[in-house]
């Protein structure tokens, strides 16, 4: 069976769909390629994790139409409380002063995944699910795709294709594109607890010396934990009793949010750096975590792929009117040359932080605490961190101005 269209997209997760639904009105017969099913989306373990999106992303997703449904599920973050345990520096960004209602909102994957594979249905967006794909050629003119789906093959032609299938992208895989590993060896144990005081729509970073410990604000008295831990460490807090891993939790934030108390299971991912060597091959593109993966610390993962997808609409709307050819080397590369910046200025902002604040040499420990100290009393410092922890780039500030 042969089906032809004008763009297939790998991937039924955020950054796929968010791309179909920017492109909705296009004119372009889109496919969307999906590997597991809508039951499995829902019940997988990375469902349960926490997304902290930034103002800009915010304003990303409405401009896609697709906030107004999941803002009621989203806790506002209105506070961010940066510490260093065991040292005196610390800072405190605040909404209020920067005159904004927010500086992000915290929701869970699946929240926010269901409500986009919703959006992706209504819209009419061809779905092509379960499907794996065995297969990619690019000619002049055309990539062409084979899938399995069950026992039957499927080959499928298109103008472009773009991989947005995640840290194990099989488009990645396919096209032979190398990456670079920068593996950090630690752990990332993410749960969520209930509080006996009030989190005030806080969010806290607390830097450790076996890596950083957030908590994130959920729904009135719970918070999402990202806790990142040394790899020997993590597996023996994993193999732990819950008594034992909520002690030493509560030993390490500290009694801020009163008592803490479990109410999800605990899950572990091991963190690294990923970066591909490039985006583009042939007449395919990878986007979002398929060509890049960053280490939590600044919650920027998910920000930066929406920002690849935003891009890549905006792009490819101007070649649609230009009747220009979308799948084009040209137009490609110059795709992926214009991402460069902010990939580069975000990677390295997210890896530098995860060094500094992950280093327990006295210099370095007392060089951060002076500076997060002289950070905290030093507005016009303190108001570029909160932008950039907002996710303002120079793609959202274009996006708010029109």
């Amino acid at each position: 069976m042969q089906q032809n269209y004008d763009l297939i997209i790998v991937g039924g997760g955020l950054a796929g769909n968010c791309l179909a639904l920017s492109l909705k009105d296009s004119g372009l017969n889109i496919a969307i390629i999906e590997t597991n099913t809508r039951e499995q989306l829902k019940t997988a373990h990375a469902g349960d994790r926490a997304l902290a999106l930034a103002s800009g992303t915010v304003m990303m997703l409405d401009k896609l139409n697709s906030w107004q449904g999941i803002s009621h599920v989203a806790t506002a973050i209105k506070q961010i409380h940066i510490s260093d345990q065991g040292h005196f520096g610390k800072t405190r960004l605040s909404a209020e002063k920067e005159q904004v209602e927010a500086l992000g909102y915290v929701i869970t994957a699946r929240d926010i995944e269901t409500h986009l594979a919703n959006l992706v249905i209504e819209a009419g967006i061809t779905v092509i699910s379960p499907a794996r794909v065995v297969g990619l050629i690019s000619s002049d003119k055309d990539v062409y795709v084979n899938l399995k789906q069950g026992n039957e093959s499927i080959n499928l032609t298109a103008k472009l294709l773009v991989g947005a299938d995640g840290g194990s992208s099989s488009v990645r895989k396919l096209l032979d594109i190398p990456q670079h590993v920068t593996e950090y060896g630690q752990t990332a144990l993410v749960t969520t607890v209930q509080l006996t005081l009030p989190h005030k729509n806080t969010a806290f970073e607390r830097f450790t010396s076996s890596g950083p410990l957030a908590l994130l604000p959920i729904g009135k008295n719970q918070c999402a934990v990202v806790w990142t831990r040394t790899t020997e460490d993590a597996e023996a807090l994993m193999l732990g009793s819950e008594a034992s891993f909520l002690a030493e939790l509560q030993q390490c934030f500290g009694f801020r949010l009163g008592a803490l108390s479990l109410t999800a299971p605990r899950r572990a991912f091991p963190l690294s750096l990923i970066r591909a060597d490039k985006m583009v091959s042939g007449r395919a593109v990878i986007i979002g975590n398929a060509a890049h993966q960053l280490h939590p610390v600044a919650g920027q993962g998910f920000n930066l792929g929406l920002r690849d997808v935003i891009h890549l609409a905006e792009r490819l709307l101007e070649q649609i009117e230009q009747h220009k050819d979308i799948g084009s080397n040209e137009f490609l590369n110059d795709y992926s040359s214009s991402r460069k910046k902010d990939h580069d200025r975000t990677i390295g902002f997210t890896d530098t932080v995860v060094k500094i604040f992950s280093n327990e040499w006295l210099v370095m420990a007392a060089v951060r605490n002076i500076g997060l100290t002289l950070l905290d009393h030093i507005p016009s410092a303190k108001s570029i961190l909160t932008r950039h922890a907002m996710g303002f780039a120079d793609l959202t500030k274009q996006m708010v101005n029109k």
